[in-house]
């Protein structure tokens, strides 16, 4: 149990830590924090079903856990090389094209309860 609890410790200062330079370094970060905030602002204010504003809370967490692995794809490969490549270009277009479309899909989310609610 020992183990398990300081495995668990070194896990949540490590993911602490990525999500703490992703907010210094990276302005998309920032931006859908802020933007998640408003959101789940929103889905707290409205008269959302239970399930509506877990969906809601859900894909914006979702939208910030696909901005930190496209960061992490832009970083390795530019610790790989600084050189133009287009399979290094093509990485960072699939990870900023992975963002995107979880964005898209929390804007589908919203655009649905919030026609149900009129």
């Amino acid at each position: 149990m020992k183990y398990f609890l300081n495995r668990l410790k070194y896990r949540i200062l490590w993911s602490w830590s990525g999500c703490r330079d992703a907010w210094i370094n990276e302005h998309s970060f920032r931006t859908w924090v802020w933007a998640n905030l408003a959101s789940a602002g929103f889905a707290l204010w409205l008269p959302l079903e239970t399930g509506e504003r877990a969906l809601i809370l859900a894909l914006g967490m979702l939208v910030l856990a696909a901005e930190l692995f496209n960061t992490a794809i832009e970083r390795a490969v530019d610790y790989i090389s600084q050189e133009q490549h287009p399979l290094a270009g093509q990485a960072k277009d699939a990870g900023s094209a992975g963002v995107f479309v979880t964005a898209v899909a929390v804007g589908v989310a919203w655009v649905v309860v919030l026609v149900g609610l009129v």
